[in-house]
């Protein structure tokens, strides 16, 4: 019976390990986007086009897996130069003397279906605190250059003035011209490492 036991016991775990792989993010066909209210009234929405990330997964079904991420804050794209200039700025990103804001994950755990919790320490202009972002898990596949490829979608959001981005300015009707709370939507893709 120990032998029986011990044999189902080596088997478990070897097939844990087997189950253990590395993705990287596949920037060609991914996003990351975000949106904050303007004078109250309407949303302006940027993106940022330089990332790179890794997902490590204990098993198969990405439960536990360990995530790093990182964005070049000066490829912001608002669709307006002179914004865009702004947002690099010292009012801002500070891209200068901060070019770089970082996540790194301290939880990723199953809740229900295809759906996920993240959490993890988002460091902004040498801030770091914690934020979490509801993930969908959209599938795996292979694609035809027989690369494995999986997709995620993530959402949540941030105060913008806990992170040192506190410039302001005040409509007449005295709302805030840009506002504190920005949504944040990654659709990312990973291309499992070979």
């Amino acid at each position: 019976m120990k032998k029986i036991i011990l044999t189902l016991a080596i088997a478990v775990i070897g097939n844990t390990v087997s189950a253990q792989s590395k993705w990287n993010v596949d920037a060609s066909h991914s996003n990351v986007k975000f949106s904050v209210s303007h004078m109250v009234i309407s949303e302006v929405e940027g993106s940022f086009s330089g990332y790179e990330g890794t997902l490590d997964a204990p098993g198969a079904d990405f439960n536990n897996s360990t995530i790093n991420f990182s964005v070049n804050v000066g490829t912001v794209n608002t669709n307006s130069e002179q914004r865009d200039g702004h947002l690099k700025s010292a009012d801002f990103f500070d891209v200068t003397k901060y070019p770089t804001m970082n996540f790194k994950s301290t939880s990723f755990k199953k809740t229900t279906g295809n759906n996920y919790q993240l959490e993890g320490n988002l460091t902004i202009k040498g801030v770091t605190k914690k934020v979490t972002f509801d993930v969908t898990y959209g599938g795996t596949v292979k694609d035809p250059y027989g690369n494995i490829k999986a997709g995620f979608k993530a959402k949540g959001s941030i105060k913008r003035m806990d992170y040192g981005l506190t410039w302001s300015a005040l409509t007449e009707a005295g709302g805030m011209v840009v506002g504190d709370e920005v949504a944040i939507m990654f659709n990312i893709e990973l291309a499992k490492a070979k």
